[in-house]
Protein backbone atom coordinates (compact mmCIF):
# COMPACT_ATOMS: atom_id res chain seq x y z
CA UNK A 1 0.00 0.00 0.00
CA UNK A 2 2.81 2.40 0.80
CA UNK A 3 4.36 2.06 -2.66
CA UNK A 4 1.02 2.96 -4.26
CA UNK A 5 0.94 6.20 -2.30
CA UNK A 6 4.53 6.92 -3.29
CA UNK A 7 3.67 6.49 -6.98
CA UNK A 8 0.73 8.82 -6.49
CA UNK A 9 3.03 11.35 -4.82
CA UNK A 10 5.50 11.22 -7.72
CA UNK A 11 2.71 11.66 -10.26
CA UNK A 12 1.20 14.51 -8.26
CA UNK A 13 4.58 16.27 -8.09
CA UNK A 14 4.93 16.25 -11.87
CA UNK A 15 1.30 17.21 -12.46
CA UNK A 16 1.37 20.17 -10.09
CA UNK A 17 4.70 21.39 -11.42
CA UNK A 18 3.47 21.18 -15.02
CA UNK A 19 0.23 22.98 -14.15
CA UNK A 20 2.03 25.73 -12.25
CA UNK A 21 4.57 26.11 -15.03
CA UNK A 22 1.86 26.42 -17.67
CA UNK A 23 0.04 29.08 -15.65
CA UNK A 24 3.26 31.00 -15.02
CA UNK A 25 4.35 30.86 -18.65
CA UNK A 26 0.94 32.02 -19.82
CA UNK A 27 0.92 34.96 -17.43
CA UNK A 28 4.49 35.95 -18.35
CA UNK A 29 3.79 35.73 -22.07
CA UNK A 30 0.60 37.74 -21.73
CA UNK A 31 2.34 40.46 -19.77
CA UNK A 32 5.17 40.57 -22.32
CA UNK A 33 2.73 40.90 -25.21
CA UNK A 34 0.94 43.71 -23.38
CA UNK A 35 4.26 45.44 -22.76
CA UNK A 36 5.26 45.13 -26.42
CA UNK A 37 1.86 46.49 -27.48
CA UNK A 38 2.32 49.52 -25.25
CA UNK A 39 5.96 50.18 -26.19
CA UNK A 40 6.86 48.58 -29.53
CA UNK A 41 10.31 50.17 -29.46
CA UNK A 42 11.19 48.07 -26.39
CA UNK A 43 10.18 44.79 -28.04
CA UNK A 44 13.74 43.44 -28.26
CA UNK A 45 14.48 43.96 -24.58
CA UNK A 46 11.11 42.58 -23.51
CA UNK A 47 11.51 39.53 -25.75
CA UNK A 48 14.98 38.78 -24.37
CA UNK A 49 13.79 39.06 -20.78
CA UNK A 50 10.75 36.90 -21.57
CA UNK A 51 12.84 34.12 -23.07
CA UNK A 52 15.14 34.11 -20.05
CA UNK A 53 12.18 34.03 -17.64
CA UNK A 54 10.52 31.19 -19.58
CA UNK A 55 13.75 29.19 -19.43
CA UNK A 56 13.87 29.56 -15.64
CA UNK A 57 10.21 28.57 -15.31
CA UNK A 58 10.79 25.50 -17.48
CA UNK A 59 13.88 24.57 -15.46
CA UNK A 60 11.79 24.38 -12.30
CA UNK A 61 9.43 21.99 -14.07
CA UNK A 62 12.32 19.81 -15.18
CA UNK A 63 13.71 19.73 -11.63
CA UNK A 64 10.39 18.42 -10.33
CA UNK A 65 10.38 15.83 -13.10
CA UNK A 66 13.85 14.64 -12.05
CA UNK A 67 12.77 14.46 -8.41
CA UNK A 68 9.71 12.42 -9.41
CA UNK A 69 11.92 10.01 -11.38
CA UNK A 70 14.24 9.65 -8.38
CA UNK A 71 11.23 8.89 -6.18
CA UNK A 72 9.95 6.40 -8.73
CA UNK A 73 13.27 4.53 -8.92
CA UNK A 74 13.54 4.38 -5.11
CA UNK A 75 10.07 2.86 -4.89
CA UNK A 76 10.46 0.11 -7.49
Amino acid sequence: MMSGLAYLGAALAVALAAFGSAIGQGMASGAAMEGIARQPEAAGDIRTTLILALAFIEALTLFSFVIAILLWTKIG
